[in-house]
């Protein structure tokens, strides 16, 4: 790769969930370490499966990856990071302030805004303090899909604009002393960030509309922030062997498509290309295959087409879900596994059907409308917008809890709503007021990936809390929202996934952590199975053969009812072609 000529001490991945962020970012790490460069990989994905393609434990702390020398991995693991950031705060105190005092400033960074700031107080160390990392010559940035990435990356100027401009010496976080000490450590963070000869932003993507749609508006953003050197990776760029294969010449043709209409923004940018590989990237050497180019096929894939044992078709799920008359449904998973076209899929099939039906998005980079791409009779599209909810939020507060403040009260309370917190509690408000409706009818919510989401349920009574503070009642939907989705006959969730290691893995901890919660999932969806077509095509066929483990390790071990989408030759963009995935027979 040409990125490897000269790069820059900061790289940071990014871009749509499952365009092999992961993967490219572990290959790039190698191959510099390989060439005697000290390497640091940090993971800031909540939902981080770095410890799976490296095969290695990680924690918070650099970890060494064995039989590659020079190389070391980390993950930034928000709620761990909350843990040690209020102990940093409050520690000092202990013995110093009556327990009463204690107890008050641990409610004070009990909220969600913790959580966040935690994290990327860690980002921004690795980022702008180079004592911390002085030891490594790279510093390569494994980060979440884009929409948490973005959000992260505009905390330096959010974080260093609230604290210059707070004058009550409090905020969500508590006393803001500790934040003060952290203003020049942000100030660097943003300097190495905007710094062409310090930090390069990849855009990693595939040769696929929406996920260059969502490069060219990532692009586009952190040029505004002041980052401006970014280079384009197209990863698993795909030429089919077999020219008598339908499926290959349909993935070859789709695309040579969408390179050919790439946004103007991104065709300026440096580019390199990575060709798709058969193979699950797992481990050292498989990572090297990436980096070399080089692919391998299995004797038993040649000149087979394998269909594995299939489980049964979405429309089976979907003669269950419509009985019940109303609810919630929710998709739920990692990045790039087709939640958008799922959800779409249901709510257009359950509007055929006659109900009423509300589908909306948490992903800050909704794809929806353009799944959809046109209305659909019985079906209401929306998306959680977070400057809308945010100013809407504020107002209420304001015209609330600010009715009876005079005009310094007033002031300082406005003041303390322009933390960037604000926007999180306004998000999840939203999130819940869109639960609440399916007491009158369906709605189909397609969720921000797998950490993001998480995020969101894991900090549902922190966010209860800080809407509590903030408003003298509160909302039936938010008082209402953990019942609701406990309840498994109000809330089904679905978890989509990819018959592949990670997101199959990634899944299973996603339930695990689901099922802590005291929310129970409803079914699997598998989505965009080779195996279940007639492929020949040697990279497809093996991709199809290697299918079958992930598809019996689901029906088998992790979920009770399973369905299966093959992958499909006619693009699934509007609501005809959405029908027929609802309604594919395997």
């Amino acid at each position: 790769m040409k990125l490897l000529q000269d790069p820059t001490r900061n790289l940071l991945f990014t871009g749509k969930g499952g365009v092999g962020k992961t993967s490219i970012a572990c290959a790039i790490a190698i191959s510099l370490a390989e060439r005697g460069k000290r390497v640091l990989l940090v993971s800031t994905d909540p939902a981080s499966n770095l410890d799976e393609v490296l095969a290695t434990h990680l924690g918070m702390r650099p970890t060494p990856i064995a039989k590659m020398t020079g190389l070391h991995a980390m993950n930034v693991d928000p709620e761990e990071a909350a843990r040690l950031y209020r102990e940093r705060v409050i520690g000092p105190y202990r013995e110093l302030l009556p327990k009463s005092a204690v107890d008050n400033i641990e409610e004070q960074l009990s909220g969600a805004c913790t959580v966040e700031i935690a994290a990327f107080n860690e980002f921004a160390k690795l980022l702008g303090d180079q004592t911390a990392t002085a030891e490594y010559d790279h510093i390569i940035f494994d980060t979440a899909p884009t929409g948490h990435t973005l959000r992260l990356l505009q905390l330096p100027a959010a974080w260093t604009d609230f604290i210059e401009t707070n004058m009550t010496g409090t905020s969500c976080l508590g006393p803001l002393a500790g934040l003060q000490a952290q203003k020049e450590l942000y100030a660097k963070a943003l300097r190495a960030l905007s710094d062409s000869n310090a930090t390069t932003v990849f855009l990693v993507s595939r040769p696929d509309h929406s996920a260059l749609a969502e490069a060219e508006r990532t692009r586009s953003e952190l040029e505004g922030l002041g980052i401006k050197n970014q280079r384009l990776i197209l990863n698993g760029v795909f030429q089919a062997s077999d020219r008598e294969d339908a499926v290959a010449l349909t993935l070859e043709s789709r695309g040579k498509k969408a390179l050919a209409e790439m946004p103007q923004g991104l065709r300026v940018l440096p580019q390199d290309e990575v060709a798709l590989v058969s193979s699950a990237l797992i481990g050292v050497e498989a990572l090297r295959q990436l980096s070399s180019g080089e692919v391998s096929f299995s004797r038993e894939t040649l000149g087979v087409t394998p269909r594995a044992v299939l489980p049964s078709p979405l429309a089976d799920l979907l003669t269950d879900i419509a009985a019940s008359g109303r609810g919630v449904v929710m998709t739920m998973g990692k990045g790039g596994v087709g939640k958008t076209t799922v959800a779409a899929a249901i709510s257009v099939e359950l509007a055929r059907m006659g109900h009423r039906i509300h589908l909306t998005t948490t992903d800050p980079a909704a794809h929806v409308s353009m799944t959809l791409n046109g209305k659909v009779h019985g079906l209401q599209v929306t998306r959680i917008d977070p400057a809308a909810e945010t100013r809407a939020y504020t107002e209420e507060v304001m015209a609330e809890s600010g009715r009876d403040l005079d005009e310094k009260g007033r002031a300082l309370l406005e003041e303390d709503l322009r933390s960037p917190c604000t926007e999180e509690i306004a998000v999840f408000r939203a999130f819940a007021r869109r639960v609440d409706e399916g007491n009158d009818g369906f709605v189909v919510i397609d969720t921000a990936p797998t950490g993001h989401t998480l995020l969101l349920l894991d900090a549902a009574e922190a966010y209860h809390r800080d809407v509590a503070r903030n408003l003298s009642y509160i909302p039936d939907s938010v008082r209402r929202l953990l019942p609701q989705l406990r309840n498994s006959a109000f809330t089904r969730i679905l978890i989509v996934t990819l018959p592949e290691a990670t997101p199959v893995h990634e899944a299973a901890r996603l339930q695990e952590d689901l099922k802590r919660a005291g929310i129970n999932p409803y079914a699997w969806v598998i989505n965009q199975s080779f195996g279940a077509t007639d492929t020949k095509d040697p990279v497809l066929a093996e991709r199809g053969r290697l299918e079958k483990r992930y598809i019996s390790e689901v029906s088998d071990t992790l979920a009770s009812r399973v369905a299966l989408i093959p992958w499909q030759i006619e693009a699934p963009v509007g609501s005809e072609r959405l029908r027929q995935i609802a309604q594919v027979a395997v």
